[in-house]
């Protein structure tokens, strides 16, 4: 069977077709997805000991597990497990309150304590009650017998905080990717195109002369054309301006992001060693957590709580004493910065909203250095906001935005539904 073909049939004849080729290249690059720069309890334990057990667990988190273990374990200061069996209730509430006074009393076993453990000062906390110590003490009761639990599947709080939407441009990763892609397409192109070119040869019955230059020769020359083709270069041109283009939008989403910042601190301090390791809560040192805007960042005296004693020769913990001795504050770097023109407050998350740190800081206690794991974003904070639910179990002022809104939708009641995405809640 013959098949009709011009004998001077040339390589770039093919080439009618080659704005088909090119507008492919386009809608395939316009076709990516852009990355879109917004991110999309437990029961309380029964009183025991004629103490509140959940009570007791807060208080002892933020004011005693710096130096104290509801166990045997010996952290600054004795584990307390056996405790309430070893003294009263009257001298276990005027030792909390007061160490030093007991001490001063010649209360033999204040003073052995006392001098056991190098002569460290306990802090003192007058303003606890009756209930509240009971509440303590029933909490170290109930953890020193109770047996290890493991730690719930997806770590709770922190479950949020490891699977944060990043924000801002994609990955250098991604673009690398993207222009390989190109290059590849381009190449695959030119390669077709000599294909066709020698098939086209083969069926007009062109035998190939002596002298002829051999097939490197051809596809050099073939190449050569293809570079010199309107439609080729009207198109690299084009896949260079969307490349430039979309750079510059990754780069502009990327302003004022922050994420990954880990600046180098006036001292190392390791909160994988502080959090994780010796389990001291963040709000011991971070005390505006629960009750301010800011969470506050520690001064020298909450760190010579414990460094008063310990690690007292470290150069490190010399740079501490010298803060003291010169009147002048520790330069902390502010790792999480928000800009002016927006407001948040650590207490309405953490004490209303229920929180962890994790949530927004990610698992601190793992990071040797403190860096910022979330974007902060207006569109990250704006997703946390449509995603969470409200919490309005035992709380009556949220009884009635609960029937209001049971009456409009059958979804849970979100952040969103009370006025979350509302512009003047978070700018002024």
């Amino acid at each position: 069977m013959n098949i009709p073909f011009r004998k001077d049939a040339k390589f770039c004849s093919f080439f009618s077709y080659s704005k088909f080729f090119v507008a492919i290249v386009i809608a395939l690059l316009l076709s990516v997805p852009n990355l879109v720069f917004a991110q999309d309890s437990t029961a309380a334990a029964a009183p025991a000991g004629g103490g509140d057990a959940a009570k007791g667990e807060t208080i002892f988190k933020n004011n005693c597990a710096q130096c104290h273990a509801p166990t045997d374990e010996r952290i600054v200061g004795p584990g307390l497990k056996g405790a309430s069996a070893r003294h009263d209730f009257a001298w276990l509430s005027k030792w909390v309150r007061n160490s030093q006074a007991v001490i001063a009393s010649g209360d033999p076993y204040a003073v052995k304590i006392y001098n056991e453990y190098s002569k460290a000062q306990m802090t003192s906390f007058p303003n606890l009650s009756d209930d509240d110590i009971k509440g303590i003490f029933a909490y170290v009761d109930k953890a020193a017998t109770a047996a290890p639990a493991a730690a719930p599947a997806g770590g709770g709080g922190a479950t949020a905080a490891s699977g944060d939407a990043k924000g801002g441009a994609p990955s250098d990763l991604f673009v690398i990717v993207l222009a390989a892609l190109v290059v590849v397409m381009v190449l695959v192109l030119g390669v077709l195109l000599v294909i066709v070119s020698l098939l086209s040869k083969a069926v007009s019955g062109e035998a190939e002369e002596a002298g002829k230059p051999d097939f490197m020769a051809r596809l050099g020359a073939s190449l050569k054309k293809i570079s010199v083709d309107p439609a080729i270069r009207s198109a690299t041109l084009w896949i260079f301006v969307l490349l430039v283009l979309k750079a510059t939008i990754d780069g502009a989403y990327s302003v004022g992001v922050q994420q990954g910042y880990a600046p180098k601190q006036p001292i190392t301090f390791s909160h994988k060693l502080h959090a994780g390791e010796y389990k001291i809560d963040c709000n011991y040192c971070h005390t505006g957590v629960n009750r301010g805007k800011s969470a506050h960042i520690p001064s020298a005296n909450i760190c010579m709580n414990c460094h008063g004693v310990i690690k007292k020769e470290s150069p490190e913990i010399q740079k501490i004493y010298t803060s003291i001795e010169n009147n002048q504050p520790i330069e902390w770097v502010r790792v999480h910065n928000l800009p002016d023109l927006a407001y948040f407050n650590h207490a309405q998350h953490v004490n209303v909203g229920g929180l962890e740190c994790q949530n927004c800081h990610g698992e601190v206690e793992k990071m040797e250095v403190i860096q910022q794991r979330s974007s902060l974003t207006m569109g990250w904070c704006i997703d946390c906001h449509r995603k969470t639910e409200v919490n309005t179990k035992d709380n009556k002022y949220y009884d009635k935005l609960v029937q209001l809104h049971a009456g409009e939708s059958k979804e849970a009641l979100k952040v969103a539904d009370i006025g979350g995405l509302e512009c003047s809640k978070c700018h002024y």
